[in-house]
């Protein structure tokens, strides 16, 4: 059984990079924060009571269930325009810096010069750009494995499809992410 402060815990871990997952996968912050608050308060109602170390699978499924479920309810309010052509990337007011992911240990001597840190930047810009170009399910799979460091099993049960399926996925991500990078003069 979790403990207040380990469920209280776990979910302030998670909280932008679910946040983010959810920006990837709807294209509206304000969707987004309301999809990752529902998936956490259903998480605390229903399955508060689970032993810590199943929570981040738990979240994951209702996490990407709260996103199918905003997907089913946008279908039904805008059946006159497309899915896709409705959504919109909003740049301002994102309060989420994917930098804030990356940095290095606070601890870490290590001085960056501020034309390092403008590369770093524009790089991690342009990453998440095609990551946003990617057909969902492939995002999604990317996301799970490669952001959130599940296993293949792990993502498999989160995305309810099958292990072969996620590999797919990932291995069409990665290949199509590498080469729009590479494209853009980016080889990592």
């Amino acid at each position: 059984m979790a403990t207040d402060k380990e469920l209280s815990d776990f979910l302030a871990s998670v909280e932008k990079r679910a946040f983010k997952q959810a920006v990837y996968a709807v294209r509206k912050d304000e969707s987004a924060l309301d999809i990752v608050q529902d998936a956490m308060i259903k998480l605390a109602e229903k399955y508060g009571d689970k032993p810590a170390s199943e929570l981040p699978m738990l979240f994951q499924r209702i996490l990407q269930n709260t996103i199918s479920d905003f997907f089913r309810r946008e279908k039904v309010r805008n059946t006159w325009v497309s899915l896709f052509s409705s959504m919109s990337v909003s740049q301002e007011g994102d309060d989420f810096d994917i930098l804030e992911v990356y940095q290095g240990d606070e601890t870490n001597e290590v001085v960056e010069s501020s034309a390092d840190k403008l590369e770093r930047t524009e790089i991690l810009s342009i990453i998440e750009e095609e990551i946003e170009k990617l057909p969902i399910r492939q995002r999604e799979a990317f996301l799970m494995r490669y952001w959130n460091d599940m296993d293949v099993a792990e993502t498999a049960e989160a995305m309810n499809c099958s292990v072969g399926s996620v590999k797919t996925h990932c291995s069409r991500a990665t290949h199509a992410l590498a080469k729009a990078l590479k494209a853009r003069g980016i080889e990592l």
